[in-house]
């Protein structure tokens, strides 16, 4: 995998396995939430992944990813891409510790009048398959919220 992660605290590199490792065990009692946003800003498609270690109920700590590529102006391929990246990271993670991943949280809504509905039983399928949790507005969505605030603090740069 080729992604840089950053620590949404300070802004610096990290390494994405040993620090949730470290991080594991100081708080045992975390979840691990993943999540993908994306936007077209300007010439290029921003993807921001975020991994966010929950402590509970009450916020997270972030970890995140930014990915900038050429423009993708089909609605359904840039969506799609969404679930590759943050599968991409879960299977990451999942491969090189022993850790679980308590969800991989879709930007798409289970409202039938909403665009991305569409996507929701292919990626639901898909992430399930491969032995994850997938979930979807309006249910709790931790992760593509960290992600949608990341990326949105782009258009403002």
């Amino acid at each position: 995998m080729n992604h840089v992660f950053k620590s949404y605290t300070n802004l610096k590199p990290i390494n994405l396995i040993q620090y949730i490792l470290d991080y594991v065990q100081k708080y045992p009692d975390v979840s691990i939430h993943i999540g993908t946003d994306s936007q077209n800003i300007g010439i290029e498609t921003v993807y921001v992944t975020t991994v966010v270690l929950r402590l509970g109920s009450r916020g997270g700590h972030v970890l995140y990813s930014r990915v900038k590529m050429p423009i993708i102006k089909d609605f359904w391929t840039k969506l799609w891409k969404e679930v590759e990246l943050s599968v991409e990271v879960a299977q990451f993670i999942t491969h090189n510790t022993p850790l679980k991943i308590h969800s991989i949280d879709l930007d798409y809504n289970s409202d039938e009048f909403e665009d991305s509905y569409k996507l929701v039983a292919a990626s639901k399928g898909w992430v399930t398959s491969l032995g994850f949790k997938a979930t979807v507005k309006p249910e709790e969505q931790i992760a593509s919220k960290a992600s949608d605030h990341i990326i949105r603090a782009d258009f403002q740069k």
